[in-house]
């Protein structure tokens, strides 16, 4: 066995919920978010059941925030400064948007459900604050250093196109998914041209209609 690789065995509960979590969204494909899928992915990985069930004891909506947390890491691990740094906001946001996107490719089935178990009455709240979670990590990635109430619409409005575009992405048979891309490029443009907008009406120096000044210049035309 590789050195780098710890043993299944030695992992501690929370490593363990991120390793096993691929593998139970695999599973889910056939199994939903169940016991079942549980038990697949501990048996393909070689770890203990009763230990990967100690893991996952909030049951299927464990597995899901599990799932997430690891296309969380993975995207971080694939967007480290250096790469993102020669990007413009636009594509930064798009790219981070379209990798995860890219790491669920071939799992819609298991998407689909999992969509469905955030969306329970008893599980919008925290469903909510997971996607704020990976809204902001998309930002901070992205270099947003914003601490205003920008911190907090930003990734609002991020989380919002994410989930519109989770829920075009499951449904969509064209190919290459154009048209879960086709949506997200419109969306992203929308809310940068709605941020320019913004940025024009905040700015102090800005220049402004004055009604007292307009009135000024007709009473008192230039010469």
């Amino acid at each position: 066995m590789d050195n780098a690789t710890p043993d299944i065995a030695e992992l501690t509960l929370d490593e363990l919920r991120l390793a096993l979590a691929p593998a139970i969204a695999e599973a889910a494909v056939f199994d939903g978010w169940s016991d079942d899928a549980l038990v697949m992915a501990a048996e393909q990985l070689g770890a203990d059941v009763d230990v990967a069930r100690l893991a996952f004891k909030g049951g299927q909506l464990d597995m899901v925030f599990a799932w997430i947390e690891a296309v969380d890491l993975a995207m971080a691990a694939a967007f480290p400064e250096d790469v993102i740094a020669g990007m413009k906001i636009r594509e930064r946001i798009r790219s981070l948007v379209q990798f995860r996107l890219d790491a669920v490719a071939g799992q819609e089935e298991a998407l689909r459900r999992a969509l469905a178990i955030m969306a329970m009455p008893q599980n919008v709240a925290k469903s909510t604050r997971r996607g704020w979670q990976s809204a902001d990590l998309m930002w901070r990635l992205a270099g947003d250093t914003a601490t205003d109430y920008n911190h907090y619409t930003k990734r609002a409005v991020l989380a919002s196109i994410y989930a519109a575009t989770l829920a075009v992405f499951v449904d969509d048979t064209s190919e290459d998914k154009a048209e879960t891309r086709a949506f997200l490029d419109r969306r992203i443009e929308g809310v940068m041209t709605f941020e320019k907008v913004k940025a024009k009406w905040l700015n102090p120096e800005r220049e402004t209609f004055s009604v007292t000044r307009f009135l000024g210049r007709l009473r008192y035309p230039a010469r």
